[in-house]
């Protein structure tokens, strides 16, 4: 599962999700979420999100990794790891 962690009106994280979309069709055996932090607090604390956009990787619910920041190349390398 691959969590994109968003604020709506942070305009990188924006820029990221186009991102995310494009990662969701080239790899469509992988679950992409979206969590805004605004809205979705409990869920940004549980993660330990403390900068947008932070991208996580987890695994049997677990957070495995974590990419600060709109670092495409990174968010790839965690996808296909």
């Amino acid at each position: 599962v691959i969590i994109d962690s968003t604020a709506s009106w942070y305009g990188p994280c924006r820029d990221i999700a186009l991102v995310f979309a494009e990662y969701a069709k080239k790899f469509p055996g992988a679950i992409f979420l979206k969590v805004d932090v605004d809205k979705l607090k409990d869920v940004a604390e549980a993660y330990n999100v403390e900068a947008m956009p932070t991208s996580l990787l987890a695994k049997g619910g677990e957070k495995v990794d974590s990419v600060v920041g709109g670092r495409k190349d990174d968010i790839h390398t965690n996808i296909v790891a």
